[in-house]
Order: structure tokens, then C-alpha cells, then sequence
């Protein structure tokens, strides 16, 4: 039974457009008759150039990478992109304890064992604490630009490349952001973006593979689709060793892809009025002693998500955000014991715990791991505790006025005063 116009309809419906409206939109289909779409990417147009195919030409360009490979989210972009480089079982792997859970699961999902590091005033993974943490069994590290904020790059990259790892950016928070020139999930060896509903970018779920690297390139599109469907000739022996193995089915379907293409296209657009919008209320808040901003490592860059700030303490930070509460600003804080928070390392029990799909304990148990498994406990990373105990957070809006922008900044600086005196 092919696709038609009635799912076409139920499509339009997601949209909440008045029955009247349907109706129209129904008539206007009903009076031309088209072939029904094949929402199989390899499987739709005669070239093989359907909405997925120029989803990934359009990402390539956008971001400036020679290959970009859709995937159905942003772990299974994680995912390939580890398999691609051919971590697994006796590996470590460098994770930030703030990113979300997906980011370490992973590592784990792929037999290998994550080292979780601290991340550093720009809430995101510290160089010099991600240099301490490398043992004789470190094979990668993945790179978490949170919030829109590119991570210390350059100290990153000398770090890994000192010790050779492999550098996997998970750009799910960030896509569209630059540190250096460069879009981020272009720095590092892999990049992986997300296309869920509540990232920069969105097609309801989705995601991109990005690499510069044509072997790299070659063992993610494998684990995407079974090492099958998407070569050239799909039952030719293999071109080069660690072409075939094993994979699993990541694929982006038709639907997805188009809408992702449509996201990509407003991407540029989004990020700079995004930019434009956090620079000004950035711009207005007054910073003091105990009282400062996160730090940018590329201001430029900046996807602009999100307006960080630091208070002296948690308490302090707890009043600052009820404090501009009451004057019609919304904030919250990012880390609170109460509250189960996938992002911050301390619930991330699967790991601290040890705890595995299967009872032999696989990869905490692995005999191929030759080093010492990492001290894993609530309390491990006590910097990054600190920084997210005391951080303030304010989602970034492209429409901002100037209006709004007064507002904010006064909001902010004038419970600021009120708590810190």
C-alpha cells in the first residue's frame, strides 16, 4: 500500500491547520494526480537524489566537510562515528560529565569504557584535567560543545593529537556554532549533530555524521545500513579491509530528510539572529566579583543558545534566579540534587554503578581491558559540581527586541544588586 494523499494529509495535521484549511489543501491535491513518493532514500528517484541525498549535499556545504552522512538521531550519529573509528572493547574513551547521557552511553554500548572529565569554566571538557585522565588504554575523546558553546579547541586538539586520539565533536547542542574559522564537527576527526525536535536544527528525530576522513566516512556509512545498501555495487566483495562487518540500521528516511532539508537552508539565518540577540543583552550585563559570565572561547563562534552565568555560590545563585523571577525573567539553575538531570554525570547510575544489558558485565569486565577502571562515584568531578551548582541559564529567542533586550539585561543586573549587595 503506498504513501498518498491521505498520509500527506495527516502530515499537514501536525501543523494543528483548521479543518477548513485541510479541506482546501485537500482539494488543491485531489486535482492533479502524481505518482505516490518512495520515502526509502535509495529506493525513491530514478538518480537516487532525493531528500536525504541533498540533505547531506546541503549539510556539506553548509558546514564545509566533504562528507556528511544522515542518520535517523544523534546517538546513532555517536555511534557510527565511534564504530567508524574503530573503538571497542580495552579501549577508554574521554567523556565531559556535563553533556547528556548519550554522549557516555555510547562508549559503553560499544564495549569500550568511558573516562568521565571535568569540564572547565566554559562548561565544557577541561583540556588539562582531559590530559590527566589519559592512560596507556586512551583511544578517543569525545568533545561536547554544550549549549551552543564551542569548547577550548585548540587546547583539545594538541592535547589528543599529543597523545594521538581521536577526536569525535558532538555538536547535538551547537550545530551551526565555529570556533576558529571553522564549524564545529569540522575540528576533529568525526562530528556528530542532532536533528531532534528540541535541537538548533530539527526534523522531529535525525541527525549527521561529519568527516573529512573517506575511510572514517566509509566505516560509518557501513554501520549505518549493514555495510550493504549504500556501496556502489551492495554485493561486491570488500574494497578495502574493515569495509564489511556487522552493522546495525541507522538509516534517515525520506520524511526526515525533508524536513531537515528545509532546517539546514534556515540554519545560517537562525544562528545569526540567534548571535545578533545574546551579544545584546551579553553586552548589558554588568559583571562583579563572584558574579561573571561564562566564558567564550570563541565569542564569535557562539551558537547562542543560551546566556550563562555564574553566582558566587549555589545559594547566592538560587536568589539571583528567584530574584529576576520576580522581575520577569525567566532563569533556571542546570544542576540540583533533587532533580534527575541526564546531562550531569552523578545520574548517570548505568555507569557508576557499572551496570550492563547482559550479567557478565561486559565492558567493566572485559579481559581485552588491560588498565584500571576509572573511580567511578557521585562525587568524582568536584569542579564541575561547583560550576553547575552555581550556574544561571536563559534560553536565547531570534526575535528579541530591543524591548526585550532592556528588559532582560535590568532584570538580570538588578537582582544581581539586590543578592550581592
Amino acid at each position: 500500500m503506498k504513501a498518498g494523499r491521505e498520509e500527506l494529509m495527516e502530515i499537514v495535521d501536525l501543523w494543528g491547520y483548521s479543518p477548513e484549511t485541510q479541506e482546501k489543501v485537500l482539494a488543491i491535491l485531489e486535482s492533479e494526480e502524481v505518482p505516490p513518493p518512495h520515502l526509502f532514500r535509495y529506493y525513491g528517484p530514478k538518480d537516487g537524489k532525493g531528500k536525504v541525498w541533498q540533505a547531506e549535499r546541503l549539510f556539506e556545504v553548509t558546514i564545509g566537510t566533504p562528507h556528511a552522512l544522515a542518520v535517523n538521531s544523534g546517538t546513532s550519529a555517536l555511534m557510527s562515528a565511534v564504530v567508524a573509528a574503530g573503538i571497542g572493547p580495552g579501549d577508554e574513551v574521554l567523556v565531559p560529565g556535563y553533556t547528556f547521557f548519550a554522549s557516555a552511553s555510547i562508549v559503553v554500548a560499544c564495549r569500550a569504557i568511558p573516562v568521565i572529565c571535568e569540564v572547565n569554566d566554559s562548561l565544557n571538557i577541561d583540556p588539562r584535567d582531559m590530559e590527566k585522565r589519559i592512560t596507556e588504554q586512551t583511544r578517543a575523546v569525545v568533545v561536547v560543545h554544550m549549549k551552543g558553546n564551542p569548547a577550548d579547541m585548540d587546547e583539545i586538539m594538541e592535547v589528543a593529537r599529543k597523545h594521538d586520539l581521536i577526536v569525535i565533536e558532538d555538536v547535538a547542542q551547537a550545530c551551526g556554532g565555529s570556533y576558529g574559522g571553522a564549524k564545529l564537527g569540522t575540528i576533529g576527526d568525526l562530528g556528530c549533530f542532532s536533528f531532534d525536535f528540541f535541537k538548533i536544527a530539527q526534523s522531529g528525530e535525525g541527525g549527521f555524521v561529519a568527516t573529512d576522513d573517506d575511510y572514517l566516512n566509509m566505516r560509518a556509512q557501513s554501520w549505518h545500513d549493514t555495510a550493504a545498501c549504500w556501496r556502489p555495487d551492495r554485493y561486491a566483495e570488500e574494497r578495502r579491509e574493515g569495509e564489511l562487518f556487522c552493522g546495525e540500521n541507522y538509516r534517515m528516511s525520506e520524511m526526515q530528510g525533508a524536513v531537515a532539508l528545509a532546517q539546514i537552508r534556515k540554519l545560517p539565518g537562525y544562528i545569526e539572529r540567534l548571535q545578533a540577540a545574546k551579544k545584546k543583552v551579553r553586552d548589558c550585563i554588568v559583571e562583579r566579583d563572584g558574579f561573571t559570565l561564562r566564558r567564550q572561547p570563541d565569542p564569535a563562534g557562539d551558537a547562542s543558545t543560551a546566556i550563562v552565568m555564574f553566582g558566587p555560590d549555589q545559594e547566592s545563585a538560587e536568589a539571583i534566579v528567584e530574584a529576576m523571577g520576580k522581575r520577569g525573567v525567566g532563569a533556571g539553575g542546570r544542576f540540583d540534587q533533587t532533580v534527575r538531570d541526564w546531562h550531569v554525570f552523578n545520574f548517570w547510575e548505568h555507569i557508576l554503578e557499572q551496570k550492563t544489558v547482559t550479567d557478565e558485565g561486559c565492558p567493566f569486565t572485559c579481559p581485552y581491558y588491560e588498565g584500571t577502571l576509572p573511580e567511578y562515584g557521585p562525587e568524582m568531578c568536584p569542579n564541575t559540581l561547583d560550576y553547575l551548582a552555581r550556574s544561571l541559564h536563559i534560553g536565547v529567542a531570534e526575535d528579541w527586541t530591543d524591548e526585550d533586550v532592556e528588559r532582560i539585561a535590568d532584570g538580570i543586573n538588578g537582582a544581581v544588586d539586590e543578592v550581592l549587595g
